[in-house]
């Protein structure tokens, strides 16, 4: 393939130059053409010849408009690309934990009953607790890797989101302010704060267009459901998914093997 030609290419570099000075104004990162990509997918293209990701040619203010109204809209057939994707991580995911440790076969209702041990809080752990944990890390290394390639720069997993609920306001917790907590002793102050497995957005975290829950019923038979949140905490007689539609404002689903994406 032909490399492109030096006015191309000059072409290019100022369409890049005008569209980093808007998504700065935006609060995008203007360092790189890259990183603008990253942030907003839509307006970029890949360069005929070249390796780098450029954002297309800059656009009029309305149809810029257009199109980032359209990153806030969750078709009905990308939403269904995407819960297919969930649903085959979820039941990768258990079928390989099963295979693991039962050869191939699903835990037995007493088998998910068995105590595995204590918790540091000193609760108990049971085998279901321990097979969930591992299903869950599989199911989000899996969807990482998928939905990367479906909507690339729009979705996150396990976000954690502070919620004040008398504002509304949401703000983002990242992995290492939450664990510096944890080191410090400061768990308390990540009471309240929501964790969903998998948050589809518009390419700002804080603008979901959808949420998921991997959920691992043992036995499978179970139905799948929403945990409550216990007596003391903040949201007490709430369970999670009440919580989840509260602070996001759309109907959260928990994603199941052999269940699917449940209502």
């Amino acid at each position: 393939m032909r490399s492109p030609s030096k006015a191309r290419l000059r072409q290019v570099v100022l369409a890049a130059s005008a569209l980093l000075t808007a998504c700065g104004s935006a609060g995008y990162s203007v360092d790189s053409a890259t990183s603008a990509c990253r942030q907003n997918p839509a307006y970029c293209a890949t360069l005929a010849g070249e390796e780098t990701v450029v954002p297309t040619t800059v656009r009029g203010a309305t149809e810029l408009a257009s199109v980032g109204a359209a990153l806030r809209v969750l078709t009905a057939n990308m939403k269904a690309s995407i819960e297919r994707e969930l649903v085959e991580c979820a039941e990768w995911a258990s079928d390989t934990v099963n295979r693991q440790h039962f050869g191939g076969n699903s835990p037995s209702r007493s088998q998910c009953q068995e105590q595995m041990g204590m918790d540091p809080c000193g609760k108990k752990v049971t085998r279901a607790m321990h097979l969930g944990r591992e299903k869950h890390y599989l199911a989000l290394q899996c969807v990482e890797d998928k939905l990367g390639a479906l909507i690339p720069g729009r979705f996150s997993l396990e976000q954690r989101y502070r919620y004040d609920r008398q504002t509304g306001e949401k703000q983002l917790v990242s992995r290492e302010a939450a664990q510096a907590l944890r080191q410090q002793g400061c768990a308390d102050e990540l009471l309240g704060t929501l964790e969903p497995d998998v948050v589809i957005h518009s390419g700002n975290p804080l603008e979901a267009l959808a949420i998921y829950d991997f959920k691992f019923p043992c036995p499978s038979t179970n139905e799948p459901r929403w945990n409550d949140y216990p007596p003391g905490h903040p949201y007490e007689r709430f369970s999670q998914g009440a919580m989840y539609k509260e602070a996001f404002g759309v109907k959260p689903h928990p994603v199941a093997p052999r269940w699917g994406v449940y209502p």
